[in-house]
């Protein structure tokens, strides 16, 4: 029973991995369209074969930069071969994560809520 425990943490142990590494990696890419992009959460398949890599954008568009890293998905794999110790990097596919942007939207609509409130 004890293996079946260890299963879950190996593989937030490897995502952990990947999300350090694959920004350290972006860092070396050249593409103009690729930003200051911080890189929020990695969500590996059980099977090691996909991983999402979620990221958000401080500079930038976000639909280029997302076509941009994925482009460099490749590469960026290549370069976990060489720091990972699995057997099995997964694929790389770079989604654009919105829940910063929703955060400050929010934050926004409850400031001027307030706001508002405080005039009456």
């Amino acid at each position: 029973m004890r293996h079946r425990k260890s299963i879950p943490n190996r593989s937030y142990r490897i995502a952990d991995q990947i999300q350090r590494d694959v920004s350290e990696l972006i860092r070396e890419l050249k593409d103009p369209r690729i930003g200051m992009v911080t890189i929020n959460a990695v969500e590996v398949t059980p099977d090691y074969a996909h991983a999402k890599v979620y990221f958000s954008l401080l500079v930038g568009d976000p639909q280029e930069c997302e076509l941009a890293l994925n482009e460099a998905a490749g590469y960026i794999r290549n370069g976990l071969f060489k720091r990972l110790q699995i057997h099995t990097v997964p694929t790389l596919h770079f989604v654009f994560d919105r829940t910063t942007e929703r955060a400050a939207d929010l934050n926004a609509l409850i400031n001027l809520a307030n706001s508002t409130r405080a005039k009456e």
